[in-house]
Formats: C-alpha cells, structure tokens, sequence
C-alpha cells in the first residue's frame, strides 16, 4: 500500500470511529439542550478551532465558479444533514441511526457513477436493494421505548441525512483536487455556524441559559473532535482515493455505534433488528465485490 494510501486509510478509520461516537455524544447533549443549540455550538466550536488557519486561507486562489459548489456542498452537510440527524436521534436509537448510515457507501457509489463517471457494478446495484431492504426491516421492527418514541420516524430522517451526506461527498470530491481538506471543513463549520444561528432567534430556543457539564462537555466534544476532526480527516481521505472508496468506510459505523451505544448508553437490539442489520451488510458487502462494471 502507498504511502498517500495507507494515510487515507488511517485518516478514514479514525474519522468513522469518531462519527460513531457523535451518535452517543449527541444523545447526551440533546438531554440537556435544544438540538439547534446543540447544532449551532458545535459549528461555533469548531470555526473558532479554525481561528489560526484564516491568514492561510486568505491566500487561496479560488474560482468564482467554485463558490456555487461550496455553498451547496455547506447546504447538504452540514446544514440539512444535522437538522435531518437531530430529527432523527429525537425519535430512534444510536444504535439504530448509525445502522442507517450503512446505506451510504451504496448511495454515494451510485451519485459517483452519474456525476463523477465512476465505474459501477450490477452486483452494487443489487446490494443497494438489498440494504435498503435491511434498513426497513431494522425499523420496522424496532420498538419504541424511551430513547428511541418513534424509530421509524427517526430512522427516516437518518436516510434523508444520508442522501444530504451523499450529496455533500460528490460535492467534496469535486473541489478536493483544487482546494485542501483544511480548508473545506473551514468552509462547512464556518458557512453551518452562520447558518444555525438564525435557528437560535425564535423565543422557545435562544441561547442556552445554563452550562450543563455532562451535555456541555458533550457539545465540546461534537465541535472539536467530529466537526474539526473526524470532517477533516473524511475530508482528506476522499482527496486521496476514489469516493466511492472513501465511502465504503462509513460501513465501519454501525459495528462502532453498536458496540458504543450499547457500553454508553446500555441500547439493545432485537432479534428481528440483528437480521435486519445482518441484511443490510450482506447488501454492503455485495456491493463491494465483482461484477461487470456499468458506464455511461
């Protein structure tokens, strides 16, 4: 393996660890805290650890044509990703939404193949069927309990944030051969800052009026280590490999938040719920694997 390889790689692994562990993170704070002002301090968190790198950023040559992909990479994540992932971790499990995020490396195979001109294959095609079936029984058969009021509901919204996220990465790849990694997980935290802060004004949000240390600390960790890190090794990993490569990584989520959820926040799941979970890998793992590649 190459050296710029085995450093995507290791960027990656680190990167899905971290996103794991935000599905717990989140869980906590929103305890204490309205989900936008969660949201809000974890983007202000991490543009203030960006504070040092502005005088470099000053002096990228950057193309007007590249603004519109920009703004819309910041619109799919983090904008509509945290508001669709707060939606859903008020409704379903850790467990469960990271399980949904195994549908992402399908998703982002098959928007790679049409914006990117990646090469597909039928058995990629297959295995998307197959995990979406996977991802519906998972919620289907989930239970309601005090964590997780409506898991179908919330297993919903973390689809609709895994097509935001799907989005976000063809975006990302398109501009990752002009601009560094740095710079656009600069560009996400500062562009999602301004953007949540208007979700603070209405009266029954505003800011939050007491500083709760396990919630608080939560919030610190969401903006410092997942928004500044985990983004910016993702960031860097897809300006190195393929994005389709990039994102079958993400299938490392679910084991991660299970094993999380389950020593953090004690969650359980079902039998039905372990089958579900064990067809949307088998979808995974089809995807990745043989078969006549499709073009255009």
């Amino acid at each position: 393996m190459s050296q710029p390889s085995l450093a995507a790689t290791l960027s990656l692994l680190l990167a899905m660890l971290l996103w794991a562990s935000s599905f717990v993170a989140l869980k906590i704070a929103f305890t204490a805290y309205h989900p936008m002002q969660v949201i809000f301090g974890r983007m202000l968190i991490a543009s203030i650890c960006f504070l040092p790198f502005i005088p470099s950023f000053l002096r990228i040559k950057w193309s007007l044509q590249d603004l519109r992909y920009l703004l819309l990479m910041a619109i799919f994540e983090p904008c509509l990703y945290f508001i669709f992932e707060a939606k859903a971790l008020e409704n379903t499990s850790a467990s469960q939404a990271g399980m949904i995020t195994a549908m992402l490396p399908l998703l982002v195979a098959v928007a790679a193949w049409a914006f990117l001109k990646e090469r597909i294959s039928r058995l990629t095609l297959i295995g998307f069927f197959i995990a979406i079936c996977g991802a519906v029984l998972l919620s289907l058969a989930a239970e309601a309990t005090s964590r997780s009021p409506a898991p179908l509901v919330g297993n919903l919204f973390e689809l609709a944030a895994m097509i935001c996220a799907t989005g976000y990465t063809i975006c990302l790849k398109h501009l990752s051969g002009r601009y560094s990694p740095l710079f656009l997980t600069a560009a996400q935290a500062f562009l999602g800052s301004i953007f949540f802060a208007f979700f603070l004004l209405p009266d029954e949000v505003g800011f939050p009026a007491h500083w709760v240390p396990g919630p608080g600390l939560a919030v610190i960790y969401l903006g410092t280590f997942i928004t500044f890190g985990a983004y910016g090794l993702y960031n860097f990993g897809v300006s190195r490999i393929p994005a389709n490569q990039a994102a079958a990584f993400v299938n490392l989520i679910p084991v991660f938040s299970v094993i999380l959820g389950s020593l953090v926040l004690a969650e359980k799941l079902t039998i039905w719920q372990w089958l579900a979970v064990s067809l949307v890998f088998a979808g995974v793992f089809l995807s990745r694997h043989g078969g006549k590649k499709l073009q255009h």
